[in-house]
C-alpha cells in the first residue's frame, strides 16, 4: 500500500493539496502543522476517499516536537519515505524597520524548521536505501522581492539546503529537488493580497505569460510526480511551477 509521506504546512493551501495528491496515489500521509484544529480537519478531508490520513500539530521550529511528530508517524504508519516541507510564514517590512526578532523568526520557521524536519527523516530513508525529498522554496528566491529581505533570505537557504543533500544523498537512493512556486491563490497570498502587501491575484494574472493565478492542485501536481518512482533520475532540481515567469 504506497509509501508513508510526510507533508508539513498541511492544513490548507498547497500542504493540504499535496496530502490529497500524495494519498490520491496511495501513500500513507501524516499531515502535520501548527494549527492542530486545522490539520484535524485537513487529515478528515483526506480521508473522505478512504485514504489512510493522521494528522499532528507540531511547531517545526521545536526539534523535540518534530522528532516526536515522525516517531508517532513511524509508530501508526511506518518508517518516513516521503518527505515534503510546506511549512512556511510570511511577512512584508522594509529591511531597515526590519528587528532582529523578525529576522529570526522567518528564519527559524522557514529554513531551520526544514532543516529539522530533513533531518529527523532522513535515516528512515537511508535505511531503506529509498526517499523522496521535496522543499517548497519561493520564486521570489529567483526574482528577490521588495519588504521581504528575511523571506527571500530564508527560502533562497532553503534552495541552498535542497542542492547540498541532492548531492549527499543521490547515492544512497534518496532524491531531493524543490519547488519554487510562482503567485499561486492560497489563503496567504489571499491575506497579503487584503493587507495591500501585494497586488490584487487578478492583475498578477493578468501579467503572467498563463494568464492566471496558480492554485495548490498545480503545486500538488508537479510535487507528487516528484515523490513517485518515475522521478528516480532527478535530483538537485528547482522545478519552476509559476505560468511562465522566470523561464
Amino acid at each position: 500500500m504506497g509509501r508513508v509521506a510526510v507533508v508539513t504546512g498541511a492544513a490548507s493551501g498547497m500542504g493540504l493539496a499535496i496530502s490529497q495528491h500524495l494519498a490520491a496515489r496511495g501513500h500513507r500521509v501524516a499531515l502535520l502543522d501548527l494549527d492542530g484544529e486545522a490539520v484535524e480537519r485537513a487529515a478528515a478531508l483526506v480521508r473522505t476517499d478512504g485514504a489512510p490520513a493522521l494528522a499532528g500539530a507540531v511547531d517545526v521550529t521545536d526539534r523535540p516536537a518534530v522528532d516526536a511528530a515522525l516517531d508517532r508517524v513511524r509508530g501508526e504508519f511506518g518508517p518516513v519515505e516521503i518527505m515534503v516541507t510546506s511549512a512556511g510564514i510570511d511577512a512584508f517590512v522594509s529591511f531597515t524597520d526590519m528587528t532582529v526578532e523578525q529576522w529570526e523568526r522567518m528564519i527559524a520557521v522557514n529554513l531551520t524548521g526544514t532543516f529539522h524536519c530533513l533531518q529527523s527523516a532522513v535515516p528512515d530513508m537511508l535505511d531503506a536505501g529509498w526517499g523522496r525529498i521535496v522543499t517548497i522554496s519561493s520564486s521570489s528566491a529567483q526574482s528577490g522581492a521588495a519588504r521581504m529581505a528575511h523571506y527571500v533570505a530564508s527560502k533562497g537557504g532553503v534552495v541552498g539546503l535542497t542542492k547540498a543533500l541532492a548531492l549527499e544523498l543521490a547515492p544512497r537512493g534518496i532524491t531531493v529537488n524543490s519547488i519554487p512556486p510562482g503567485f499561486i491563490d492560497t489563503p496567504m497570498a489571499r491575506r497579503a493580497e487584503e493587507r495591500g502587501d501585494l497586488p490584487s491575484l487578478d492583475a498578477v494574472a493578468a501579467r503572467t505569460p498563463v494568464r492566471r493565478a496558480g492554485t495548490p492542485d498545480d503545486i500538488a501536481a508537479a510535487c507528487a510526480f516528484l515523490c513517485s518512482e518515475e522521478a528516480g533520475y532527478i535530483t538537485g532540481q528547482l522545478i519552476g511551477v509559476n505560468g511562465g515567469w522566470y523561464l
